[in-house]
């Protein structure tokens, strides 16, 4: 079997910070289609590579190929059995995985759908396997699908969902030195503030997951000069809330919580999605991990699937604790775990 390690170090070593996927897309491409069993498709910097042996069920699994940006970590670094390096965890191990399956399993129980995307780090918008629902929703078509984000080669239900809100409040400009004739917003914004670090997130346990949901304030603004009274403050706040709930219910939660503003507008959301452990391929999958599954914490392109109607979860290689982190890194037991799974799922089916 090939080097995992080594091998994802080689995707490492391809940069491909979001927006800039077409060296890593182009040699995933030349992989793929090399391989004689696989029907190869390129939408952007987006490629599936399917099988057709007409199976009577499907399964997709999918990666994204983009990273974060460069924090001093751009080059992989193999020490022992650990892999260091940006995106050595999110996802070119995960990808890593894919791809060795898509080229040594020939004839696997289910059709296979492998996806490698672009644009999951970044806006919606630019995400590849919403383009592709969009553009080629036949490429995305299965009765489930596994996305190989970092879960500690353990199984992860589901995903919460995350709204991006800003809240405003303005006062009225005045000199400092006169500064009972204005109003001051910052001041004001303070009492905002105070809610949010005062909020007790939740806990929700769905089908033996617990989803811990969270508000944070993420970003600042106010202020006009040095010596003026400022008539304008925003805050720009993150909720991440479990799937019992709806958008539209996380959006009127949050607005419960701030009070009383002058300006609340939301900036970016995405739908949660329950476990779906149900299915059979899935539930083959969590037998075989050994592990009881636990919940996604974070968003992921389940969200995506669940709402075509696609039973999805999370299942790859890394620590998702450190994702996004300068310290990075991925080892040679989540890789071989992974690849064990899954790869039993596709010479076994359910």
């Amino acid at each position: 079997m090939t080097d995992l390690l080594a091998f994802t170090a080689e995707l490492v070593d391809i940069p491909s910070v979001s927006h800039d996927e077409r060296a890593i897309t182009d040699h995933l491409e030349q992989l793929l289609r090399a391989v004689p069993w696989l029907e190869v498709e390129r939408v952007g910097e987006n490629v599936a590579a399917r099988t057709a042996l007409g199976r009577p069920q499907r399964l997709v699994l999918a990666g994204h190929t983009d990273t974060v940006p460069v924090n001093g970590n751009d080059r992989a670094r193999i020490e022992g059995d650990v892999l260091h390096g940006l995106g050595s965890c999110d996802m070119k191990s995960g990808v890593a995985v894919l791809a060795e399956l898509a080229r040594t399993v020939s004839a696997p129980a289910v059709d296979v759908t492998y996806i490698f995307y672009e644009c999951e780090e970044v806006e919606a918008r630019f995400n590849g396997i919403n383009r592709l629902f969009a553009e080629r929703p036949d490429l995305v078509a299965a009765d489930a699908a596994v996305l190989a984000e970092p879960t500690g080669a353990r199984i992860e239900a589901g995903c919460q969902g995350t709204l991006r809100v800003e809240v405003r409040v303005d006062g009225e400009r005045a000199h400092t030195a006169r500064a009972w004739l204005g109003r001051n917003a910052i001041h004001r914004l303070g009492e905002v503030l105070v809610r949010v670090s005062a909020y007790e997130p939740r806990r929700v346990v769905i089908d033996g997951c617990e989803f811990r949901e969270g508000l944070q304030a993420v970003r600042v603004e106010g202020g006009v000069a040095g010596n003026v009274v400022p008539d304008r403050a925003v805050v720009w706040l993150n909720h991440r809330f479990a799937p019992d709930r709806t958008p539209d219910e996380a959006v009127a939660h949050v607005r419960s919580v701030v009070g009383d503003v002058d300006g609340f507008e939301v900036v970016d959301l995405a739908a949660p999605a329950p476990p779906a452990l149900g299915h059979p391929l899935l539930a083959a999958l969590v037998m075989r991990t050994g592990q009881a599954p636990r919940a996604k914490l974070g968003w992921t392109d389940v969200s995506r699937f669940a709402a075509h109607g696609i039973p999805a979860t999370n299942f790859g290689p890394g620590d998702p604790n450190v994702a996004h982190t300068a310290a990075e890194h991925v080892t040679r037991a989540d890789l071989e775990a992974v690849h064990a799974g899954l790869r039993a799922l596709l010479e076994q089916g359910a």
